[in-house]
């Protein structure tokens, strides 16, 4: 079993997509094992995009991801880093396919709702900067009906 990060970005709550989003992660069969929402401070927007620190968008992103709250989310489950990312579709919205949340209502890619975790190293920095209090473990008793 695996665990992700995945957040809903300023564009995602402000729609009202929160719900949605969730929804699509459990029916897949992912686990929720953390949640929260929160206002990001700069220090932690800047540190979670440091990658992308050189890049000519780097400010507007920071601004972007600070303008309202975001909400933070755990995810676990088998290949959970790939199951989401597919979920979730390319950067893009306009080029990701239909049934994808990009796909589906993504038009730019700037305001994309959705972050995930590209790889279990970016997974566990990512879970570890915006969970430090630590993730939940539970047992869910339905997941005996997702995995053989």
């Amino acid at each position: 079993m695996e665990t992700t990060y995945v957040m809903v970005k300023p564009d995602g709550v402000q729609r009202g997509l929160v719900g949605e989003i969730i929804g699509r992660f459990e029916q897949k069969g992912l686990k929720l094992v953390g949640l929260k929402a929160v206002v990001p401070s700069e220090e932690t927007a800047r540190t979670h995009y440091a990658v992308h620190a050189e890049r000519p968008f780097f400010p507007g992103l920071i601004k972007f991801v600070t303008s309202g709250p975001v909400v933070c989310m755990a995810w676990a489950g088998k290949d959970a880093i790939s199951v989401a990312r597919n979920l979730i579709g390319p950067t893009n919205g306009r080029e990701a396919a239909p049934g994808t949340i990009r796909g589906d209502y993504g038009m730019d890619i700037g305001y994309n709702m959705i972050h995930g975790s590209d790889a279990p190293e970016t997974a566990e920095f990512e879970l570890n900067l915006w969970f430090p209090e630590g993730i939940m473990q539970w047992d869910q008793t339905i997941s005996r009906w997702f995995y053989e």
